[in-house]
């Protein structure tokens, strides 16, 4: 190593070790999630599920507003793994009701009344067995025309096509009014539920979906191997707001390529490849499966093997998150088996590496190393942070991190910029997951405790400690929902649709 390579790495450690100080010094003298110490280690395992979470900053406060016992003893259906979570980001009541779904073979809906602490599952798989039952249900995003929706995290490979019955993007229409089901679940327990099974989109193992400002979807099939995927609507934003027509009606789908789509976990200049037309038909020569009871769709993962459809391929991609920096709009993948995150540039269409085990840790300044790993969720606060939420063993390892982007410019490779250890799951045999910022209130926040050992699966509520008045006179705009994106931060939800 010559001297000005030493120079430079040990400039890059100090200014790291003064970003973890900062933080540190800046613990409790803030009311956002973004002020905390890197936490140097995981937690151990805690005693107390309803209290399981290690966080930065022991200002932060934690507390359980549902458990899945509790519905059990209520007689309400729940299937338990509790995976990603949303609000109602719009329409009447906006913000009142918290959703999630159920990631096991008999998936489900549930709602979760923040005003009286009702919970209920609004819709329930009719079905245990294969192949009427629905499965794994991952994704949990509102729409921007005010629905919910869900999809499978469930798909085969197959080179002439799968004819599985899963892989399906499905779409709740009355979200906050779909009646309670109770148990015994029978044929007819979901009948108030206006839910559909938006065949449009090709099936893939879905995990993370997005919408950018002018109403593309994006999501990804959750495999080694796996692609990203955009939809287009072939309707205006605007006419579906109004209620004229079906954002899933018709649409083009296509599948994101570096170069000529035979690098796998490729970086650079990237287009988009259609597959279907802008109906939603398959091209000539996809691959247009009929599955075992007879629907007939476009096999998304499988027509991305064949070399005219060519798809770049990424190790597990799982969860999306959309950020507006300084003008720009950036997607983030994460990647868990190559423990890696992606930032996509969505005008320039560049992908680059945003984290991986090089990335600095905040606590320590030097290379985060296998102290990241099967990177999994992703988060966005109020003030834009992103977070990374590991898979990862509950009482051992399992993290989540907040990537600090001191210049705000979408990556965290700048000297003083890392990884910090923000929170650590201590309940034996989960997962933290679907960790969601309230968009309205900057001192709120949610994350499942998913699958325990003890098989009581979680919502845990977490608050950021109150403004105080002594600030100096500083009064952080961000309170205000005023829908303005100032330097980039603003609210990145509730305005985040501008068409």
């Amino acid at each position: 190593m010559t001297k000005i390579l030493a120079s430079k790495l040990a400039t890059g450690i100090g200014l790291a070790l003064a970003a973890g100080n900062a933080l540190a010094d800046s613990a409790l003298a803030g009311n956002s999630f973004e002020h905390f110490t890197p936490l140097a280690a995981s937690a151990g395992p805690t005693a107390d599920e309803s209290a399981p979470i290690t966080f930065g900053n022991p200002a932060f406060a934690q507390r359980s507003i549902a458990d899945r016992n509790a519905q059990l003893a209520a007689n309400v259906p729940n299937s338990g793994s509790w995976d990603m979570i949303t609000l109602n980001e719009s329409g009447q009541d906006k913000g009142r009701y918290l959703f999630t779904v159920f990631e096991t073979g008999s998936a489900g809906v549930q709602r979760h009344d923040l005003w009286t602490g009702q919970v209920d599952t609004v819709w329930q798989s009719p079905s245990a067995v294969s192949p009427t039952n629905h499965v794994a249900f991952d994704a949990s995003y509102w729409t921007p025309w005010g629905t919910f929706i869900t999809a499978e995290e469930s798909w085969t490979t197959a080179a002439g096509g799968s004819s599985s019955p899963y892989g399906r993007l499905f779409e709740l229409r009355n979200p906050t009014v779909a009646p309670a089901v109770v148990n015994p679940v029978n044929a007819a327990s979901n009948t108030g539920a206006d839910f559909v099974h938006r065949n449009v989109i090709p099936r893939t193992s879905h995990e993370g979906i997005q919408f950018d400002r002018v109403g593309n979807m994006y999501f990804i099939d959750e495999l080694n191997g796996g692609t990203v995927f955009k939809y287009t609507s072939a309707a205006r934003m605007q006419d579906i707001k109004r209620g004229g027509v079906e954002y899933f009606a018709a649409g083009q789908t296509f599948v994101l390529r570096v170069g000529d789509g035979t690098t796998a976990n490729a970086t650079g200049s990237f287009q988009w490849v259609p597959i279907t037309d802008t109906t939603g038909v398959g091209l000539p020569g996809t691959l247009t499966i009929a599955d075992v009871n007879g629907v007939r769709s476009v096999d998304g993962r499988n027509t991305v093997d064949l070399a005219a459809f060519r798809g770049t391929d990424y190790q597990r991609p799982e969860d999306l998150q959309i950020q507006f920096r300084k003008g720009r709009e950036l997607l983030y993948m994460t990647t868990t088996t190559t423990n890696e995150v992606y930032v996509l540039d969505l005008a320039a269409r560049t992908i680059s590496v945003f984290a991986n085990r090089n990335t600095l840790d905040l606590a320590t300044g030097v290379a985060i190393g296998a102290a990241l790993a099967s990177p999994d969720n992703l988060a966005i606060d109020h003030d834009g942070n992103i977070y990374v939420i590991e898979d990862r063993n509950g009482g051992v390892d399992d993290d989540i991190w907040f990537a600090r982007d001191l210049n705000l410019d979408g990556d965290i490779a700048d000297v003083g910029e890392g990884l910090g250890r923000w929170a650590s799951n201590g309940t034996p045999g989960s997962e933290f997951t679907g960790l969601y910022f309230d968009p309205r209130n900057k001192r709120r926040a949610w994350v499942n405790i998913q699958h325990p050992a003890s098989g009581n699966d979680r919502t845990i509520e977490i608050l950021a400690p109150a403004e105080e008045d002594n600030h100096g006179g500083h009064h952080d705009h961000h309170d205000r929902d005023n829908g303005e994106d100032r330097d980039g931060r603003g609210d990145h939800r509730y305005n985040r649709y501008r068409y």
